[in-house]
């Protein structure tokens, strides 16, 4: 499996502003010696060196993630997000001639992207919809519809079906299975098992004490899963006072994925407002915090924008 990153924040779309980029270029220009400037050498290695949140960014497009399977020209998408409109536009993701869209929940951040996924308005595609909500249908249809949008759904000209799911189901040989999380509205988790690894996709969730409890249907979904994608959209401080907002501090989330040997958890839906030092800073905390917690076996990573990681 090949799970790419297209958008990573929660809420709403955050692009990098005009004063966070002069803000990172002054950074630069203050750690430029004229050593750095001397040869092509020289230069490479100054930006190799320069701290990740300086060079690049994280991004500023909501959730959309791809799962690609080995050999298969069928792709699995997780959320509809602004960042599904970068995958439509991409010269090879856009070629795919199927597309299973599973949808965590309908929340406007997790949708807002498949008005302008652009493979959606070819004949020749096929675009399958899958979540456990009845209405799955109407909901999708109801955000084209004017005055909230121009287009209606029914001007995608690819080949649409929609799945409420009722249970695990089985795409091109790869188990697909999901669980609710706790977030205002409901939203549901998915998890894809390839008979050598499982993926877990877990975007907005609120993480309780329920999620902790080593039950049949908790264990044998988290349990020693080698890649989990969580929402760690605040810190703990701010968790605490926006309790039940639905999203859940990163600390919490080690803790989470160190109760089920997660290997490797990457932290995601991250809040609008933080820039790219920030999030880097998260990142680093939480790293920190599993080595003060003694918490081993466990890579942490930061969801970027058009990161890939290989199972």
């Amino acid at each position: 499996m090949r799970i790419r990153f297209w958008g990573v924040r929660g809420s709403l779309p955050s692009p990098l502003l005009p004063w966070q980029l002069k803000s990172k270029i002054s950074a630069i220009m203050e750690r430029l010696t004229p050593a750095d400037l001397e040869s092509p050498e020289n230069r490479e290695r100054f930006l190799t060196n320069l701290p990740p949140w300086l060079f690049g960014t994280v991004g500023g497009n909501t959730s959309c993630v791809t799962v690609q399977l080995k050999g298969c020209r069928e792709l699995i998408v997780f959320d509809a997000g602004s960042g599904m409109r970068e995958l439509g536009n991409d010269p090879e993701m856009s070629k795919y001639p199927v597309y299973h869209l599973f949808l965590s929940h309908f929340h406007w951040d997790h949708i807002m992207g498949l008005p302008f996924f652009n493979p959606a308005y070819e004949p020749a595609v096929r675009v399958e919809f899958y979540s456990p909500v009845p209405a799955l249908e109407r909901i999708l249809e109801s955000q084209m519809v004017p005055p909230f949008f121009p287009v209606r759904m029914e001007s995608m000209t690819s080949r649409k079906r929609t799945h409420v799911l009722s249970g695990p189901l089985k795409i091109n040989g790869v188990s697909i299975s999901y669980i609710k999380l706790n977030h205002p509205g409901g939203s549901y988790s998915y998890r894809i098992d390839d008979g050598e690894h499982v993926f877990i996709y877990a975007s907005d969730t609120g993480l309780s004490p329920d999620d902790f409890i080593r039950n049949e249907e908790n264990t044998g979904y988290y349990s020693g899963a080698d890649l989990l994608v969580i929402d760690c959209q605040y810190t703990l401080g701010e968790a605490i006072v926006k309790y039940n907002w639905g999203h859940s501090a990163f600390s919490l989330a080690v803790d989470f994925a160190a109760n089920w040997k997660i290997k490797h958890m990457v932290l995601f839906h991250h809040d609008p407002a933080y820039d790219d030092h920030k999030l880097y800073n998260n990142l680093h905390s939480a790293r920190l915090y599993t080595e003060k917690m003694n918490i081993r076996g466990i890579e942490i990573s930061l969801a970027m924008e058009d990161m890939e990681i290989d199972l």
